[in-house]
């Protein structure tokens, strides 16, 4: 086998990583050794136990060169999936990060009670955020109208099989984090990732105020109620 530095690494993990703000591809890289030029990163409305059953099903593959996306869209082909490629790496491993957070927000929407209008704005707003936060670290506006962004936040906040979604429908429905989190019984990455994007926002100067909604009430105990009626009632302002 090649030296670790040689292989090429395709990342299935999404999130950011807490006290560095680093992308987990980024984490591979310091902690294994792993050349960056070889590193790749998965994303898209891939909901595990759908993919178990065969469902039809497509992702995004993105690395830094054509070629070793290619590559890696090989190892992930089968008859019920398929791969698209993309050389926006930044664009996808955020946004495989960040539509976790947004889920927990529209999932705590849902089980609050309200209604179709609310989730579909909160995911709108939520794809503003997230297309923000990729722009302003390098990712390309194209990306966050595809697969790897809208189709993996549609996938993520609407199911129920999303651990994210579920989590947020435990706090709308009264629960803290701890007792919802204990109901989903899985790891919900978005409640670790939510304080990770919210500081790297601010440090950049992204204005994403559903991820710090989510931020007050997994880490500050906001009640989210409160939390869910201030979003939905800021001053007017372009869209």
């Amino acid at each position: 086998w090649p030296a670790l530095p040689e292989l090429p690494v395709l990342s299935l993990t999404k999130g950011i990583e807490r006290g560095t703000d680093a992308r987990i591809s980024e984490v591979i890289a310091a902690a294994g050794g792993v050349d960056p030029a070889r590193l790749g990163v998965l994303s898209g409305p891939n909901l595990s136990a759908e993919i178990a059953a065969r469902r039809p099903c497509a992702s995004v593959v993105a690395a830094p060169s054509q070629d070793l996306a290619d590559l890696f869209a090989g190892w992930c082909d089968a008859p019920y999936l398929r791969a698209y490629t993309s050389t926006d790496v930044v664009g996808v491993e955020i946004a495989g990060a960040v539509k976790n957070v947004i889920a927990i927000a529209v999932g705590a929407a849902a089980g609050l009670g309200h209604g179709h209008n609310t989730t579909a704005s909160l995911m709108t707003r939520g794809l503003a955020e997230i297309t923000r936060l990729g722009i302003a670290l390098g990712g390309r506006r194209e990306t966050f109208a595809g697969l790897a962004v809208m189709g993996d936040l549609v996938a993520t906040c609407a199911s129920p099989l999303s651990r994210n979604h579920r989590l947020g429908l435990a706090l709308g429905r009264g629960l803290d984090v701890t007792a919802a989190a204990a109901e989903v019984g899985q790891t919900a990455e978005g409640v670790a990732t939510a304080r990770a994007v919210a500081d790297l926002a601010s440090r950049l100067g992204v204005d994403m105020p559903i991820t710090r909604a989510v931020v007050a009430v997994v880490d500050h105990g906001a009640r989210i109620d409160e939390v869910t009626t201030a979003l939905l009632s800021r001053s007017v302002r372009p869209e």
